[in-house]
């Protein structure tokens, strides 16, 4: 068989292009490619869900792939382990309650979950803006290429339209801080989008149960993100309260959904 360029030039062009149209109009638009929001698209997706995650970066993973310091290993506590389960992740106890695996692998199984459950994920994507109508709900999502963002080029953005926006986006609760910053008298949470609190693992994986919910009409926090934007710590490297976050980010967009 003789290689035809234009042909794989085609086929690369029309089928994204196929598939980005499709997901113009979704259910639920995931703002960030980190563990929290690849955990909450598979069980999305496996709820029926038309599920798309957003990624401005070229890697999907978030800080995850790094592991602690570039060691790369994660540390997940035992209340999380039945979502490593789920994802077919291997992991071993350390000790009693503490449980390791490699971040390496625990990226591209959560990748190959979520897509395997039917969720899109489209890289090189920058959210730099929400719509929002006359209910006061965010209804949408402006978007442009990351390289676009990332090296301030004035080109105009398109839109997607999502009935649930889940902002994932780690420290910067960049989805919630354009609310706030555009919507006059908007207060996320009790405090609005503050930042976290300095490191304490144990205070910050408790409480990311409680940050983790709907902060405005259709948003979702899920996350860093939530514990960004509602003052509490950050937690390093141990990605159990993560894990558990994004479930809970599905099971709130899901039962909002009515499915």
């Amino acid at each position: 068989m003789e290689l035809d360029e234009l042909v794989i030039t085609r086929a690369i062009v029309e089928e994204y292009s196929k598939t980005f149209l499709d997901y113009t109009d979704v259910d639920v638009a995931l703002v960030g490619g980190g563990p929290a929001n690849l955990v909450a698209a598979k069980y999305l997706a496996d709820a029926g869900v038309k599920t798309v995650i957003f990624e401005k970066k070229l890697s999907i993973g978030g800080g995850m792939w790094g592991g602690g310091m570039m060691f790369p290993r994660i540390v997940i506590q035992e209340d999380a382990k039945h979502i490593l389960d789920d994802f077919g992740v291997n992991y071993h106890e350390y000790e009693k309650g503490y449980y390791v695996a490699s971040s390496i692998e625990s990226v591209g199984r959560l990748i190959t979950g979520a897509t395997s459950a039917g969720a899109e994920i489209f890289n090189l994507i920058d959210v730099e803006d929400v719509m929002i109508r006359e209910n006061d709900a965010v209804c949408g999502l402006v978007i442009n290429w990351g390289p676009v963002s990332m090296n301030r080029l004035h080109v105009d953005p398109l839109s997607i339209c999502a009935k649930v926006v889940i902002d994932g986006t780690g420290h910067d609760a960049a989805v919630c801080s354009t609310v706030q910053r555009k919507v006059p008298g908007a207060q996320l949470g009790e405090l609005g989008v503050v930042g976290e609190k300095p490191m304490w693992a144990e205070v910050g994986e408790r409480i990311l149960m409680e940050t983790t919910k709907e902060v405005y009409p259709g948003l979702i926090v899920t996350g860093m993100a939530a514990n960004a934007v509602a003052g509490a710590p950050r937690m390093g490297p141990i990605f159990g309260g993560m894990m558990l976050s994004g479930k809970k980010a599905a099971e709130i967009a899901i039962e909002k959904l009515g499915k």
